[in-house]
């Protein structure tokens, strides 16, 4: 800590970082007092009942629970303010005479704003406030084209070859020790409102837990990136595209709450490629694998930079693109109901567990915008209703991947859900996991095989509720004619 170091009571609100090690911002606060207090709020617009995925809520507070012991382990402690932190905020850093609020920013545009209304309303009050980076190992603008414009990147390649240029900054240190409140200062805090962590039935979450592809908190996060450290990463350029293995980190809910810092994550990565820079097999899998934190990277900058994408697509075709948008065809779709096996896997994985494969991700997205010629946002709108690694910006940008509508030269791509399945799951093994109805049949009559209509019946499973192949032609037919409007 700097020798300027004061006992000021400093507040640090915590968001998309629920954790006390590689905090930027935390840091930051115990380098101006070591009497810093954790605050989080319960902000009604981010745990709205039609928009929050339930697996997502329940995560996070799994993290907070995890959070607040690891504060008091501290000698400090975590409040929880329950409403609009616009309001709460304030109000709770004035009644306990806080001099500092101390956050790391955000990407996305609701957080961006709030952010600039929390920091007015602390400032008319005459309370510091110190905001920083920490969710990025290169804040946005770091990065730029080297043209005359110095513009941000719309597309990855050369955005990746730039940033892997640039100098990576080391973990922040974990405070060892704090100062708590007063028996004054927290009767203060309680009069104003700050609660304990709540639990899932305390929010009225109705979810049990099942099918994370991580424990929440800190320390499980730490775990996770040892164990895929030590083995899976030397194998995920393969690995990753098999649903039926865990080939991947599963460390997506972590990073998404900030329950492990990126700096950390880097760090795993370089120690793997110096471990096999021997073995070209195992460094493409770490290469691959740092790609895709890069990817997060460039998605996060984009919305940044780029804060309509929240709204609809970044190519102007897209924008009325005359989608179909069949109700019945998308609730199918929802169901794991289409006929059309991985693709029907994968949602009842999604509504199972909260999780999806990433490669089934891409199939599913695919198969929506391009066999059931449905907009992508009613996609990517139920993806953050139930994933718990739900983020805007990595979901945002892997739907307008997939609907040809975003950041990628590509101008259309169309998955054959058939042939995935065949290459990506080709026993059948993660079909079988969640359709058990067709269990028993023959491998190749579930890739593709076909039921009769009598068959279909007796199994319990539909008929394909579109031909892939008419659906490819004509799908090409109307962005064809689409496109020539803006030739």
């Amino acid at each position: 800590m700097s020798d300027t170091i004061t006992c000021d009571l400093v507040l640090f609100w915590h968001r998309r970082d629920l954790r006390l090690s590689d905090n930027q911002g935390l840091h930051a606060a115990f380098e101006k007092s070591e009497k810093v207090i954790g605050v989080f709020c319960l902000d009604p617009h981010l745990l709205n009942a039609d928009e929050v995925a339930p697996a997502r809520v329940s995560y996070m507070l799994g993290c907070l629970h995890e959070l607040e012991a690891s504060y008091e382990a501290l000698g400090s402690r975590l409040l929880v303010l329950d409403g609009d932190p616009r309001s709460t905020l304030p109000t709770l850093a004035i009644a306990i005479g806080a001099s500092a609020v101390y956050w790391n920013r955000d990407v996305e545009p609701y957080g961006r704003q709030r952010d600039r209304d929390v920091a007015a309303e602390l400032r008319d009050r005459q309370i510091s406030v110190e905001a920083g980076w920490d969710q990025l190992m290169h804040i946005p603008g770091a990065i730029r084209t080297s043209t005359v414009d110095n513009k941000p990147y719309t597309v990855f390649t050369p955005f990746r070859k730039n940033w892997s240029r640039q100098q990576k900054t080391d973990p922040a240190p974990t405070p060892v020790r704090a100062i708590d409140l007063t028996p004054s200062e927290l009767h203060a805090a309680e009069q104003v409102g700050a609660i304990a962590v709540p639990s899932d039935v305390t929010l009225g979450i109705d979810w049990d837990g099942e099918g994370f592809p991580i424990e929440p908190g800190e320390a499980a996060a730490k775990a996770r990136l040892a164990e895929f450290e030590a083995e899976a990463i030397f194998r995920y350029n393969v690995d990753r595209d098999l649903p039926y293995l865990s080939g991947t980190s599963g460390l997506s809910p972590a990073l998404k709450f900030g329950a492990i810092g990126i700096r950390e994550v880097w760090q795993a990565t370089c120690r793997a490629a110096q471990a096999c820079r021997k073995d070209v097999s195992a460094s493409d899998g770490v290469r691959t694998w740092q790609d895709e934190l890069i990817w997060r990277e460039f998605y996060q900058t984009v919305m940044y930079f780029f804060p309509e994408l929240a709204e609809g697509p970044y190519r102007e075709m897209w924008r009325d693109f005359p989608w179909e948008n069949d109700t019945r065809k998308f609730q199918a779709w929802c169901e794991g109901q289409t006929g059309y096996p991985i693709v029907d896997a994968a949602m009842r994985q999604l509504n199972e567990t909260g999780w999806m494969h990433n490669r089934c991700r891409m199939i599913v997205a695919s198969f929506l915008t391009k066999d059931l010629c449905i907009d992508w946002r009613w996609g990517e709108r139920y993806f953050m209703q139930h994933l718990v690694d739900g983020d805007l910006s990595a979901n945002n940008g892997g739907w307008q991947w997939s609907a040809s509508s975003g950041m990628d030269p590509k101008p259309l791509r169309i998955f054959n859900p058939t042939t995935q399945g065949k290459k990506f799951d080709p026993d059948a093994t993660y079909i079988r996991r969640w359709l058990p109805e067709i269990r028993t049949l023959e491998t190749k009559r579930i890739h593709g095989g076909g039921l009769t209509p009598l068959e279909a019946q007796s199994y319990g499973y539909p008929m394909p509720i579109v031909d892939h192949a008419v659906q490819q032609k004509r799908f090409k037919e109307i962005y064809k004619q689409h496109k020539e409007k803006y030739s």
